[in-house]
């Protein structure tokens, strides 16, 4: 259970250093936006949320590619599973059931959750926080018609 356990955290840490590098980019680019002067602020701010929603999801997927090649280092998913397809649903907590990693490694699939429950809900603080932002700049530029 202890080599689940440090093999789990350091996966966990490869995420979270994953996650982090992204959000500070996404807060940069963010950021240098506040600089544009745009004559369709709606359309700014559009533009400015989707690349943040696509940031976010490229981030989640690579994360789930580290899982799946953890999975794949220590054998812990059942010959013939998807990897990419059991990360996913451990890490988006699915929990589809029609994979079940082999006895051996039965904490890694909580722990992939874990990681993902917690990186989600990072993902959706650092989205409130850029729509906030964005919001708050184009607010005196944008009119209802």
């Amino acid at each position: 259970m202890l080599d689940q356990l440090l093999v789990g955290t350091a996966v966990s840490i490869c995420n979270i250093t994953i996650h982090s590098l992204l959000m500070t980019a996404v807060v940069s680019v963010s950021r240098s936006t506040s600089t544009i002067r745009a004559s369709h602020p709606s359309l700014l701010l559009t533009c400015v949320m989707i690349a943040t929603a696509l940031v976010l999801m490229a981030a989640h997927t690579c994360e789930v590619i580290v899982w799946a090649l953890a999975y794949r280092m220590f054998d812990a998913a059942p010959a013939g599973s998807g990897l990419i397809y059991f990360a996913f649903v451990n890490y988006t907590t699915l929990g589809y059931g029609d994979v079940l990693p082999k006895a051996d490694w039965q904490l890694f699939g909580p722990m992939t959750a874990m990681n993902g429950v917690l990186l989600f809900g990072w993902s959706t603080a650092v989205i409130f926080q850029v729509l906030s932002r964005a919001m708050a700049r184009t607010a005196g530029d944008m009119t209802l018609d």
